[in-house]
């Protein structure tokens, strides 16, 4: 990083801090924070307790011409939809931005360079009054033209009360802005709204002074999972964030039975290549990296990462205690140069989804038959407990997107696209059994209220399902 652009940063890094509001949120203080926003209770949230599991996935290829046996290889890559590099994003502390800015970035939502706001003052049409938008979501693609958002990791104050918290609504009130400063942490309602998009959830501090004690910590992470359970529609939490570099967090976290990856700085015991990855990973402590600022993440992409062959690359894994407008101008810029709007080569998942990609890499069993012109193919993934993205990629040698005349699947895939890669068939099969009513439920919230994200949720959803009538007819809808 030149010297003209370290000044710059030290310049606007100073005016955001000193505008953004120091009065935390506090419902106990003040008339204006007494809740009247939706119960958190009405917000939409996937129904996790029902996700399928262990899926059995059959697909059956029709092809032009007659398929030599000898010719057919399949696996599964390294990474899903055949990226070349990964990137992983944790936002540590349950910030109450990791919504209003982060989520909302990626998402299209209205952003905000001074104040925050929750999922009901976007649904009462209640914001502050600084708010600005990129007129685009920010991801890559599944390698056959469909959207993937970028999705992080957000770590939770899993025992907190102030979870509970409603936002005061007041549209048009316009005296002050109390409504909008920053609360302690996230709400319930906007953990429900980002898991919706495939955001990801990871235990942090306990509510405990003994936290050099397993044994005690052990005994608050059942107490966080009922809590997590009982408020995200029945969705477990399998991952530890380390907080403030305390190794007996992860001790406890390996003990504990749900939980299946973390990560840390220090105590970290695996760095991640992801070229060079050959187990499931469960119970391995993840390195991430908490960089000075986003511009410093940036120079790590260009100048490291991306200096390596992919065989030999470490993926990006981000740690941050902060996540304001810089973090939103980093991830435009993934976006534009890595994403969907550049050469589209980065996978920015959750932490969850790409742990789980790993374990099905490692325990799918996939098998092959093949008659004449049709190829049967047979994917079995077995899943862990809590296991929430029954997603992955298949790549199929001895064919490609011109041989196929058509392509069917079994009642439980949900999603499917292919297309070619590196003169192979690439097949991206879903296996969430809610897609259709996750997709139903954006495009009823789009003809409810038209508005540029909620048309781009839409689309997003209904290009997730595999070919079908439903999906037709939703498609019909967004004409």
């Amino acid at each position: 990083m030149n010297m003209k652009r370290t000044l710059f940063y030290i310049i606007i890094c100073s005016s955001f801090i000193s505008c953004v509001p120091t009065v935390h949120y506090n419902p106990d203080t003040k008339n204006e924070y007494k809740g009247s926003g939706e119960p958190e209770s009405s917000i939409y949230i996937y129904p996790f307790n029902d996700e399928s599991q262990n899926n059995i996935s059959e697909i059956t290829i029709e092809s032009n011409k007659v398929i030599n046996p000898d010719s057919v290889n399949i696996g599964i890559p390294p990474l899903k939809y055949n990226k070349e590099w990964l990137c992983l994003l944790t936002l540590d502390d349950c910030v109450h931005s990791a919504y209003s800015y982060t989520w909302a970035a990626i998402n299209d939502r209205p952003q905000t360079t001074k104040y925050f706001y929750d999922v009901q003052h976007l649904i009462a049409g209640d914001l502050p009054p600084d708010t600005f938008s990129y007129h685009k979501t920010l991801g890559s693609t599944d390698g056959a033209g469909n959207e993937v958002r970028f999705a992080f990791t957000v770590a939770l104050y899993q025992e907190n009360k102030d979870l509970n918290d409603l936002p005061y609504i007041e549209k048009g009130f316009t005296n002050n802005y109390f409504r909008f400063y920053m609360k302690s942490t996230l709400i319930w309602s906007d953990i429900k709204d980002m898991l919706n998009y495939g955001e990801g959830i990871a235990f942090h501090d306990a509510s405990t002074n003994a936290v050099n004690n397993e044994d005690s910590l052990i005994k608050h992470f059942y107490i966080g999972e009922d809590s997590v359970q009982k408020h995200l529609s029945g969705r477990g939490c399998k991952m530890l964030a380390e907080p403030d570099g305390n190794i007996h967090y992860i001790n406890a976290a390996i003990k504990f039975p749900g939980m299946q990856t973390m990560t840390a700085q220090g105590d970290a015991n695996y760095t991640l290549y992801p070229f060079k990855v050959n187990t499931d990973l469960e119970k391995a402590v993840i390195a991430r990296d908490f960089y000075n600022t986003p511009y410093d993440i940036e120079y790590a992409v260009v100048k490291n990462l991306l200096s390596f062959n992919k065989e030999y690359r470490p993926a990006i894994c981000i740690g941050s205690h902060r996540t304001y407008n810089d973090m939103s101008e980093l991830l435009l810029w993934l976006n534009n140069k890595y994403g969907k709007d550049g050469d589209d080569t980065m996978w920015f998942p959750s932490q969850e989804e790409y742990f789980e990609y790993c374990y099905y890499r490692a325990h799918a069993e996939i098998t092959k038959s093949i008659d004449g012109k049709t190829l049967k193919i047979t994917v079995s993934m077995p899943s862990n407990t809590y296991f929430y993205y029954p997603s992955i990629t298949v790549n199929v040698s001895g064919m490609k997107k011109e041989d196929v005349k058509s392509i069917t699947s079994s009642d439980n895939v949900t999603g499917l696209s292919y297309a070619n890669y590196n003169n192979e068939l690439m097949l991206n099969i879903n296996c969430r059994k809610h897609l259709l009513d996750l997709a139903q439920h954006y495009m009823s919230v789009y003809l409810a209220n038209k508005t540029e994200y909620t048309y781009l949720d839409a689309k997003y959803f209904v290009n997730m399902l595999k070919p079908s009538t439903d999906k037709d007819a939703l498609l019909e809808q967004l004409k």
